[in-house]
């Protein structure tokens, strides 16, 4: 039997013997799938029943480096946990492979993620007056908008910003190349510090295709970025220790949570496949792009 079909069960097992309220009943499913989802883009073939704990602690594994929280690894496990409870209880199974798996703990050290609130306090603290504030309100829409690492950040080039399509060509580790969607209020904000600031500089030679320049007309470097992201940190007195990644963290994270497939928000981050021949999942560009859309807090 195939995952649909399981999944299908379990829904009217919660809903007709249970009576769950419809909200429950999609927060189990929605983390049934994403184990789904997992299994594919690892290109394993199996079902539900076929699952032990060992893919199960991948799952939890891959999931955590993504940037998800430990609350919401634990709230995902309880869904899991949830879903073959029901299939041992249907004789389906023998065992349950979610017994032994313990959750993560909830006080243990993971990245720090930004709130959608957070991150527009952040944003609100740029002052949009000065040529460097506008600068600065672009880049941080790009970084939480596409995801992108700070090296890819401060390496990209104006003709790899599709304007008309609203999308970013990346070249990112191991010089391997993405296009990865940027949403609409990055867009503007990019649009503008092109338009208005950036045609003003005075570039030194071998940085004319360079998207963000300091003062000085020279590519930004990444501990400016970060300094630039620490003082708005002071200002608004967040306590959070954040960095440039913080914002990527935050952007799986939000999309993930928001109910992304996890082969998109995998395909947008650049990560290898978890699988040791290297899968790479390429989706089309406007299913991407509907993912942002969907998905993303600021589209």
């Amino acid at each position: 039997m195939s995952w649909d079909f399981y999944i299908k069960q379990f829904q009217n097992y919660m809903k007709l013997e249970r009576s769950l309220a419809e909200n429950s009943i999609d927060a189990y499913l929605h983390d049934v799938v994403k184990l789904k989802q997992f299994i594919e883009i690892s290109n394993i073939n199996i079902s539900p029943i076929e699952i032990t704990g060992k893919h199960l602690q991948d799952f939890l594994e891959y999931i955590n480096d993504l940037g998800m929280t430990a609350y919401s690894q634990a709230r995902i496990l309880s869904g899991l946990k949830a879903f073959y409870k029901y299939l041992v209880y249907e004789d389906i199974m023998a065992h349950d492979p979610t017994q032994l798996i313990e959750g993560p703990k909830l006080g243990r050290k993971l990245p720090d993620i930004l709130s959608y609130q957070e991150i527009e306090a952040l944003f609100a603290a740029i002052d949009l007056s000065t040529d460097e504030g506008m600068r600065n309100r672009a880049i941080l829409e790009t970084l939480y908008s596409s995801g992108l690492r700070v090296s890819e950040l401060v390496d990209l080039k104006l003709n790899n910003v599709y304007f008309d399509i609203g999308f970013l060509r990346i070249i990112g580790k191991g010089s391997k190349e993405r296009l990865v969607p940027i949403g609409r209020e990055a867009l503007k904000y990019v649009k503008i510090y092109v338009r208005e600031i950036r045609i003003h500089l005075d570039i030194k030679p071998g940085y004319e295709n360079t998207l963000f320049l300091n003062r000085r007309g020279q590519k930004l470097s990444r501990v400016m970025i970060f300094t630039i992201i620490k003082s708005l940190a002071k200002s608004t007195g967040l306590r959070k220790n954040i960095s440039p990644h913080t914002f990527r963290h935050s952007f799986a994270t939000h999309l993930i949570e928001g109910g992304a497939d996890l082969r998109a928000v995998q395909d947008m981050l650049g990560h290898e496949s978890i699988t040791t021949t290297e899968i790479y999942t390429h989706l089309d560009r406007d299913y991407l792009k509907q993912v942002i859309k969907d998905f993303h807090p600021r589209s």
